[in-house]
């Protein structure tokens, strides 16, 4: 694309971020992971942050439990993240909570950035690679190349076949979408609420969804051990506890 940075951004959609922070964070062990402290800051802040602070997101809304909204409207306010349109509650599903948010952003709004609440080490290098590419082709979500060998087993645990890795990506957020093709989609497609992710939900629609190369660094927050990873690249970056 020949246009430069300062020419998109002049020139560009309307975009509403969702981040999404429903979760029961089972696997943290009962703890709220998005309250958990990272170099200083809780978990739901950097996340929100990071697309408070990228010129191409005009407004954010966070989707979350109906006992958390009141915490993280204070973290909102203490953090000074101006962009937060509002905090709604979530749903069932990640499907239902992602509506939920969808249906809370401006009427003006053109796409949708769907993130994960998890996610605080998401760039702006990222959100804007990633945006770019849904400028173009109306769905994209970052991901990174998986560098372990994966194989699929059985009932039994008995390895069946070993994809080419080169065609395999794990999937991160941002994921982001025209907001008329989301919203068709999940009126068209059987069962759409059900759907734990973003991009199958589009692909179902039969949309394809572009893949951005994204950062390995973009961890999701889902164990005690990612806390400890996740400080280990924020000093990396020159963030401290202080």
């Amino acid at each position: 694309m020949s246009d430069t940075r300062e020419e998109k951004k002049n020139n560009k959609s309307f975009v509403s971020a969702v981040i999404v922070s429903a979760g029961s964070s089972s696997r943290m062990g009962g703890i709220n992971k998005q309250f958990l402290n990272i170099c200083g800051m809780p978990v739901i802040a950097h996340s929100v942050k990071a697309f408070s602070d990228c010129d191409f997101i005009d407004e954010i809304v966070v989707v979350t439990r109906k006992p958390d909204i009141q915490k993280i409207t204070e973290i909102i306010c203490e953090y000074g993240l101006k962009k937060v349109k509002s905090v709604v509650v979530g749903g069932e599903t990640r499907q239902i909570s992602v509506l939920n948010g969808v249906k809370e952003t401006s009427d003006n709004a053109d796409y949708i950035a769907v993130h994960d609440g998890a996610r605080p080490l998401v760039t702006e290098k990222v959100i804007f690679d990633t945006l770019t590419s849904a400028f173009d082709c109306e769905a994209a979500a970052t991901g990174v190349k998986v560098v372990d060998t994966i194989k699929c087993v059985d009932n039994d645990e008995n390895i069946i076949s070993t994809p080419d890795r080169a065609a395999l990506r794990a999937v991160q957020t941002p994921q982001i979408f025209n907001k008329k093709l989301y919203l068709n989609a999940v009126e068209n497609v059987a069962n759409s609420k059900d759907f734990t992710d973003d991009c199958k939900l589009i692909e179902a629609y039969g949309k394809s969804v572009k893949i951005v190369d994204g950062d390995y660094e973009n961890i999701k927050i889902t164990t005690p051990n990612d806390i400890v990873v996740a400080e280990a690249y924020l000093s990396k970056r020159g963030v401290s506890n202080d």
